[in-house]
């Protein structure tokens, strides 16, 4: 059970592309991160990404009105109906091509959906639309010159309004209606961004491309329009019907048969309209009853206005053009989002300006209102920013930003609260790991951040780049305090902290040499030569007490410094291969080194000894990339495990590299003991263990051909030879599946990777987990509670913690009067007393009873504190982070 880690949420990314919408309750906002998606909830202040994932990127998405069913389509046309309340997807569906956009009904019963040229609309399942059955078509129309790309719906759930790139917008109904007919809106002069009925009319207001707003008017009122097939069915007298028997002859006359007929019904104002002969029977239903047209009153639309939205953004910069918009019915309020990174907001039908704003300078690709229009969500795919704002008071309710061109490092803090992230883009994060949220960017850095490091009393982080300094933050205060240089311009591949935090070491890239800075007195101690690549990562012993080092370098050796001792005092470990991480041991005896020949070799830190090794590079997974011509084979020979860290009991090590999959292998068995695939995401590379055959010609791999656009510079999809990330010159170009660095959390209930996609978390399964401890077979639920009923506190509450049932458990220790607790700890066998504080660390942060567990905290350390390897670090740490959790959410009271 030990490794039962499972997803537990998404950080460092928060938007990627695709449609933001609002929960109905209007408190959370559902954002598309890529092939995965997140639910930040403003109201509490969290966020969590749901566990399922898709092929590809979604694109596309929308909840029902109820809020119980979320529709997800990928970028390939694949559609997921997912369930929000078990977070399952129970239907899966593919579209032929990609679709734009989708909407339900404001009834629940339909969802439409804009793919290619048509629009298709489905009978959502549920009891509104009477059918279990998911994607069920209800009709389909074919109806534009070109792509359809907005939909919305009317009051009554029978009319839509269809937007297309042929500049043009359909109205249409869902059902044969009563006083309606298929109307096209034109006179715009570019696409077609979006179209939104009126609140409780059928009139229409739509924006294009380049700025233009059109006021539509309906002729016809939204109640006229009822379903039918615009028929009225008449019932006829016995003797009318005889009186209605004409002659061959008589049946020619079409004026006496009208007359025959007025005489018979009596209903002369509605046989005004009544066209060809009625004693027809295909002008009768089944019950033989007279079908007559009903007059249909005349639908058209007037345009009441035309507008330009755009002249203000042009202002500013002329080629400024409308790439989102959303629209509030009942307070009449329109924003509209443009490639600038400026958003407006009008009040119609006045079209008078309330506001407006430059959130980035980078377009806003999706706007929505939630449901009280209070609020406004805005993402920004280029630099992954996601917004919500408060237009009333002007005020950000969310403001979060992953790193923009991605993640390099990431590490935890000792308490396992925080992660500190560094990336490509020159920024440090701080993420708070309860809630999912950074709080903290520190952006003093100019270039990309190669390593960053807590210090053992979390007052404080360093960070290394290759800018050239080495930066100290301090956690309280939120700023840069200090800033470490060389004597001359290095770039810093590699940082550590001592465990006391006096001493900040850094390693060079380009300078083969090892930098030592007091923190204290912010001056060059010394430089530590004798690397003859570059030192590309570096290490601390765990140990208060020991001042031990380990470099680990390029030049194919692992030296152990002593970093209080005399720069030449060093001993050196040849590997045999260029080393490209290295990792303590948490008791600090022994030494963990990741080498690019695909091994992890472990060493005792006094006497360089080896004395464990790991061949892990056939676990990494062969893979091609789509430009690639040679096999994965191939390719494995060149993969290896680019970062490792230790478990937090020291049995364990974690590695991640250039691949698809993260391994936690047993140190002393040299075992892999689990494997996880971080990613079943298509829209990045190496996923592939083969070639694409469709791909392979006569003249080769097709892929490999450059796609270019008649201008230079244009749509260039291959990347540079040597280029792996981060290439401005290829756009077009599918970013490769990495992972750069791995950490398990010093409490050891999770650990996180920083990847191509984001920073994962995964946790362990906090679910109903059968895992009993020195169990027999008289020992039952049933057994505990008659004892805990008999008063036998001691006897129940070891059997509880046999059964290893979290229920249970709490039900005892609560059973247990105040005054007895201490009587309860001393007669308690040390390892049951153990297990008691593991159970009662985990249930403090959540429980009412404040004062009632932290007498058993109090006495239960008391107890253990006198026994020796009786108390792990583990425990200590997992306690330390729930008190800290509960004092801080106390102390905001």
């Amino acid at each position: 059970m030990k490794f039962a880690y499972k997803f537990s949420n998404l950080l460092g990314s928060v938007y990627r592309k695709g449609a933001l919408i609002f929960t109905p309750d209007g408190n959370s906002v559902i954002s598309p991160v890529g092939n995965r998606i997140t639910i930040f909830d403003l109201k509490n202040n969290k966020s969590h990404t749901l566990s399922l994932e898709s092929e590809h990127n979604y694109t596309a998405l929308d909840l029902s009105p109820n809020g119980c069913t979320l529709v997800a389509v990928n970028e390939a046309g694949e559609a997921q109906m997912i369930s929000m309340i078990s977070h399952t997807v129970i239907h899966r569906y593919k579209f032929k091509a990609e679709v734009r956009a989708l909407r339900f009904s404001p009834d629940g019963k339909f969802f439409a959906a804009c793919t290619g040229n048509s629009v298709i609309v489905f009978r959502a399942p549920g009891e509104l639309s009477g059918t279990y059955n998911a994607f069920v078509v209800q009709r389909a129309f074919e109806i534009a010159y070109d792509e359809t790309v907005f939909v919305d719906w009317a009051c009554n759930s029978k009319v839509m309004a269809i937007g297309s790139k042929d500049n043009s917008v359909r109205v249409q109904g869902v059902e044969f209606l009563n006083n309606f007919r298929p109307f096209i809106l034109g006179g715009h002069r570019d696409a077609i961004v979006g179209c939104f009925f009126e609140e409780k009319t059928l009139d229409v207001n739509t924006v294009s491309k380049d700025g233009q707003l059109m006021l539509w008017e309906c002729s016809v009122e939204v109640d006229d329009v009822t379903s039918g097939d615009g028929l009225i069915r008449i019932k006829e007298e016995p003797d009318a019907k005889k009186s209605r028997e004409l002659d061959e002859d008589e049946q020619e006359d079409d004026v006496g048969a009208d007359d025959d007929f007025e005489n018979a019904t009596g209903k002369d104002k509605e046989l005004e309209h009544v066209q060809g002969d009625f004693t027809k029977d295909e002008d009768r239903d089944e019950k033989g009853q007279l079908l007559i047209t009903k007059p249909k009153q005349s639908f058209k639309y007037k345009r009441l206005a035309r507008h330009y939205l755009a002249d203000e953004a042009r202002k500013e910069n002329p080629k400024a053009f409308v790439t989102a918009c959303a629209y509030n019915k009942q307070l009449k309020i329109l924003i509209t989002a443009f490639s600038t990174g400026v958003f407006y907001l009008h009040e119609l039908p006045d079209i008078s300006m309330i506001h407006s704003l430059s959130i980035s300078e980078h377009r806003i690709d999706s706007v929505t209102f939630n449901n009280t229009g209070d609020w406004i969500a805005l993402g920004v795919p280029d630099v992954g920013q996601l917004l919500v704002w408060e237009w009333q008071s002007e005020q950000y309710v969310m403001k979060q930003q992953g790193h923009s061109t991605g993640l390099n490092c990431v590490t935890y803090s000792p308490d396992g609260q925080l992660l500190a992230t560094g990336g490509l883009d020159g920024k440090v994060k701080l993420w708070n790991i309860t809630n999912g949220f950074c709080f903290v960017t520190f952006s003093e850095h100019s270039s990309s951040v190669t390593s960053v490091e807590f210090s053992g009393n979390k007052k404080f982080f360093v960070s290394a780049s290759l800018d050239g300094t080495v930066r100290a933050y301090d956690i309280v205060r939120y700023r840069n305090f200090r800033t470490f240089t060389s004597p001359e311009p290095v770039q810093f591949a590699s940082v550590a902290v001592d465990q006391s935090g006096e001493l900040v070491a850094a390693g060079g890239q380009d300078v083969f040499e090892i930098y030592l800075w007091s923190m204290k007195l912010g001056r060059l101690l010394e430089v530590l030569s004798g690397h003859e690549g570059p030192v590309v990562s570096l290490a601390f012993s765990p140990v208060p007490s020991s001042s031990a080092m380990v470099s680990g370098s390029w030049d194919k050796s692992v030296r152990i410094w002593d970093a209080l001792e005399s720069s030449s005092a060093h001993e050196t470990i040849d590997v045999g291969s260029d080393v490209v991480a290295v990792a303590f041991k948490p008791n600090g005896e022994e030494v963990a080194v990741a080498s690019l020949n695909g091994h992890v070799s472990v060493f005792h830190v006094k006497t360089a000894q080896q004395l464990a090794s790991i061949e892990g590079r056939n676990d990494l997974g062969g893979s091609v990339s789509e430009t690639d011509t040679s096999t994965a084979e191939k390719n494995l020979a060149g993969r290896a495990f680019t970062s490792i860290c230790y478990s937090a009991d020291g049995e364990c090590i974690i590695a991640g590299g250039r691949s698809k999959y993260v391994c936690i292998y047993h140190v002393r068995e040299a075992i892999l003991l689990k494997k996880f695939q971080i990613t079943q995401n298509r829209s990045l590379d190496g996923l592939d263990e083969y070639i694409n055959r469709k791909n392979l010609t006569e003249f080769g791999n097709m892929a490999l051909v450059e796609e270019r656009e008649q201008l230079e510079g244009g749509n260039v999809a291959i990347a540079l030879p040597g280029v792996r990330r981060g290439d401005l010159s290829a756009r077009n170009q599918k970013p490769e599946i990495n992972v750069f660095a791995v950490r398990f959390s010093p409490t050891g209930q999770s650990w996180a990777a920083a990847t191509t996609e984001g920073l994962l978390m995964y946790s362990l399964n906090k679910g109903i987990v059968f895992d009993p401890y020195q169990l027999s077979v008289e020992i039952t639920p049933k057994a505990t509670r008659e004892l805990l009923r008999k008063r036998d506190f001691s006897a129940a509450l070891i059997m509880a913690l046999k059964l290893n049932e979290t229920s249970l458990i709490q039900e005892v220790v609560e059973g247990v009067p105040y005054r007895d607790v201490e009587l309860i700890v001393q007669s308690m066998p040390d390892e049951f007393a153990h297990r008691t504080l593991q159970f009662v660390s985990k249930i403090v942060g959540t429980s009412a009873h404040i004062e009632f567990y932290l007498k058993w905290v109090n006495l239960l350390l008391t107890r253990l504190g006198q026994q020796e390897n009786v108390l792990t670090q583990q425990t200590l740490v997992l306690l330390h982070q729930t008190l800290n959790r509960k004092y801080e959410s106390l102390n905001k009271m």
